[in-house]
């Protein structure tokens, strides 16, 4: 559900810098199915791969079947994304704020010491480059903060301010796509814009500890996995249910 939901978000034309794991999954499942004239890149030099099935890594090369061009990181992620070329990024994420912002460094252990991540990688270019970002992670409440323990991504807002003040250009964070919901981040800020079959808005409001508003007209009912989609998954992008696997 979180992969078709995200996917559900990619549009056809994007030029979009994908991150391993569910938004990789996500983004291909999109191109395999209503955004065909999607362009995916991968931060390491990699244009318009075709996988068949997920990878280990980003460097793995069954992420890379199909490329029409293989490039270096100068070339995605400073030709096409400091360029202003990339519409679009699938990031996920340790912790979100209600203004998008990410943190994927590091967060606080129940014995007070800290518990240190890979950081950013190319997370922070993709973040404040590309004209807008969908965040794809798994819906726990300790991952929606209201002050990010280390703020590795800017968001649509950083720390309260626009994030054209800070130099930084595009939407920023456009949403935020979990296993049970969607939410759209703007200027009124966090909107609980659908939830998934299945699940209660104010339950999924109880379980995120952000302020997070509901639409007058209540949250609309994200669509169901097609058996297209749900085949595409199983058998060809995810057929080891490394990322999709309840």
């Amino acid at each position: 559900m979180l992969a078709v939901a995200a996917a559900s978000l990619v549009r056809d034309g994007d030029v979009a810098v994908v991150g391993l794991g569910l938004p990789q999954v996500a983004a291909v499942l999109a191109k395999r199915t209503h955004a065909p004239d999607a362009t995916l890149l991968l931060e390491i030099g990699v244009f318009e791969p075709v996988p068949n099935e997920s990878a280990m890594g980003i460097a793995d090369p069954r992420l890379w079947v199909g490329s029409t061009a293989f490039g270096s990181m100068l070339d995605v992620l400073g030709a096409m994304l400091h360029g202003g070329r990339v519409t679009l990024g699938l990031l996920g994420a340790l912790e979100v704020d209600a203004d998008g912002s990410l943190n994927s460094t590091a967060v606080p252990t129940p014995g007070g010491g800290v518990r240190r991540f890979n950081g950013s990688g190319g997370a922070n270019d993709i973040a404040s480059c590309a004209d807008r970002v969908l965040v794809v992670m798994q819906h726990h409440p300790r991952k929606f903060v209201e002050n990010l323990h280390f703020l590795t991504s800017p968001g649509h807002r950083v720390r309260g301010r626009p994030r054209h003040d800070v130099g930084l250009h595009g939407h920023g964070t456009a949403a935020v796509v979990t296993d049970r919901a969607i939410i759209d981040i703007g200027e009124a800020g966090a909107v609980l814009t659908s939830v998934h079959p299945g699940q209660d808005p104010a339950a999924v409001i109880a379980d995120t500890p952000i302020p997070l508003i509901e639409p007058a007209a209540g949250a609309a009912e994200t669509a169901a996995p097609t058996d297209t989609e749900l085949s595409l998954i199983r058998q060809e992008l995810d057929p080891h249910g490394w990322y999709t696997a309840a």
